[in-house]
């Protein structure tokens, strides 16, 4: 059995700087949600007041304060891809995959929120 691997020397193997870097790196959002204003919806088409109520939803969630109006066009493609899905209106399989990709992109998902070192403060 060889020696035991120390995570704190440079020359170890199991020695990983980024990792503890990503560890400090972590961004807390704020529980209570992004209070900046929400932006307009692209005039691309006409938006159902479900979809506008859905696009200040995702505007004002934890995540949006990560986001700039370059965000603008993912948040639009998420509300449609949902819209079709819950309507029943052309929801397909690939649909419902962009949906998914629109939402980790976000860091909307557990998953997506751990890899872009993002946690929702305690509300207290």
């Amino acid at each position: 059995m060889g020696t035991q691997r120390n995570t704190t020397k440079p020359n170890s193997r199991a020695y990983r700087p980024q990792a503890a870097a990503i560890r400090a790196a972590l961004v807390e959002l704020p529980a209570e949600g992004c209070l900046e204003d929400v932006p307009d919806l692209p005039r691309s088409r006409e938006w159902t007041d479900i979809e506008e109520e859905r696009w200040t939803e995702l505007w004002e969630s934890p995540q949006a304060t990560q986001w700039d109006d370059s965000y603008r066009g993912t948040v639009a493609l998420l509300v449609q891809y949902e819209s079709r899905l819950l309507t029943g209106d052309g929801g397909s399989a690939w649909v419902a995959q962009e949906c998914r990709y629109a939402a980790e992109a976000l860091g909307l998902t557990p998953k997506a929120m751990a890899s872009l070192g993002w946690r929702i403060a305690d509300g207290k």
